[in-house]
C-alpha cells in the first residue's frame, strides 16, 4: 500500500468527523481531537478537494455557493458518508459506556484506523485496557502522526498491527496480553462490507471462540439494495463507484431478515438491531442541517453466547 493511500485513507475520516466538531451544532459525536491530527495543509488539502469535487459532479450547484464553507459543508453533509461515520461511532462509543459501568475491562477495536477514543478518554486508564488492530502500514502511519503531535502513548493502550492474510487475529490479541477471561467490548466499524462473507464470519467465529459469554460486539452492515444500482439511493452509488475506482470495493452485505439467525450459527445474540430509520430517529431528528442518515447502513449489537 502506498504511503500516500495510507495517508489520504487514513486521514479523510478524521478529517469529516473535524469538520462536524468544528461546525456542527448539535454534535452527532464530538471527536474534538480529531482537528489535531491533521496539519494545516491537510485541513487546507482536503478544504480544496471539496471544492473541487462539487465543481466536477455538479457544476450549477457549486456556482450557486459563492462562500467556499458552504460548498464544503455540502460535500461533507450530502456526498461523504460523514453520518454515517458520526452516527456508527456514537452508538458504539454510547454501547461502550453502558458496558463500562456493567464491568466491561476490555476494549478491542478492530479496523481502528485514526481512532482517538484513547486519547479522548484519559480517565479510564485504570479501568479499560484498550487494543487497537489494524493493518501494519495503517498503524505505523498513526503511531508516526501521534509522534509527530508530541502525544504520549496511554499506559492502558495496546497497538496490534494484523495482516489478516497472513496473522491470526486469535494470536495476536493474545500476544499482545489480552485476556480471554475478562468481560470484552468489541468494536468493528467500517470494515464488513469489504471483506468476504466467509472472512466476515471466520472473525464472528475468532471472537466468540476467545471471548468470555457476554461479550459485547458492534458492527454495521449495509443490506443487499446498497449494492443494487436500481434499488442503491444516490449517494451509496456514487460512494460505491468511488470506491471501485480506488480498487477497494464493497463486497458483502447482509439480509436484514435473516442476519439474526446468522448470528446466531457463530454463537452471537442479537441484543439490538437499528435500520436507517431508527437511526434517523435516534441521532438526526430535529436538526437544522443536512446531516441524515445514511440509506442501507444498519447498527447491530449482539453478545457472544
Amino acid at each position: 500500500m502506498e504511503d500516500s493511500k495510507i495517508k489520504r485513507t487514513a486521514l479523510m475520516s478524521a478529517y469529516l468527523r473535524s469538520h462536524h466538531s468544528l461546525h456542527a451544532e448539535p454534535k452527532i459525536f464530538d471527536d474534538f481531537i480529531s482537528p489535531e491530527l491533521l496539519t494545516e495543509e491537510d485541513h487546507i488539502a482536503f478544504d480544496q478537494s471539496m471544492v473541487m469535487a462539487l465543481a466536477a459532479i455538479d457544476p450549477a450547484r457549486a456556482a450557486s455557493y459563492p462562500k467556499r464553507e458552504d460548498a464544503i459543508a455540502y460535500m461533507v453533509q450530502h456526498y461523504f458518508p460523514t453520518s454515517l461515520f458520526l452516527s456508527r461511532a456514537r452508538y458504539a462509543e454510547d454501547k461502550l459506556k453502558e458496558a463500562i459501568n456493567q464491568g466491561v475491562k476490555q476494549y478491542i477495536i478492530l479496523g481502528a484506523g485514526m481512532d482517538t477514543f484513547a486519547q479522548r478518554n484519559p480517565g479510564l486508564i485504570e479501568q479499560l485496557q484498550i487494543f487497537e488492530i489494524d493493518h501494519p502500514a495503517t498503524q505505523r502511519f498513526k503511531r508516526n502522526r501521534l509522534k509527530d503531535l508530541g502525544w504520549a502513548q496511554p499506559d492502558n493502550l495496546n497497538f496490534v498491527p494484523i495482516d489478516f492474510t497472513k496473522d491470526q487475529l486469535e494470536k495476536a490479541l493474545l500476544d499482545a496480553s489480552y485476556d480471554p477471561a475478562l468481560p470484552s467490548f468489541f468494536s468493528w466499524l467500517g470494515v464488513i462490507h469489504y471483506l468476504p462473507k466467509q472472512d466476515v464470519f471466520s472473525t464472528f467465529r475468532t471472537l466468540t471462540n476467545i471471548a468470555p459469554s457476554d461479550s459485547n460486539i458492534i458492527f454495521d452492515y449495509w443490506d443487499l439494495d446498497a449494492f443494487n444500482p436500481e434499488k442503491a439511493a444516490k449517494r451509496v452509488n456514487s460512494m460505491q463507484a468511488m470506491l471501485r475506482q480506488a480498487g477497494e470495493p464493497m463486497l458483502t452485505g447482509f439480509d436484514p431478515q435473516s442476519v439474526a439467525d446468522e448470528l446466531h450459527k457463530v454463537g452471537i445474540v442479537m441484543q439490538e438491531h437499528l435500520s436507517p430509520m431508527e437511526i434517523q430517529s435516534k441521532y438526526f431528528e430535529g436538526r437544522n442541517d443536512d446531516y441524515y442518515a445514511y440509506e442501507h447502513a444498519f447498527f447491530v449489537h449482539g453478545r457472544v453466547k
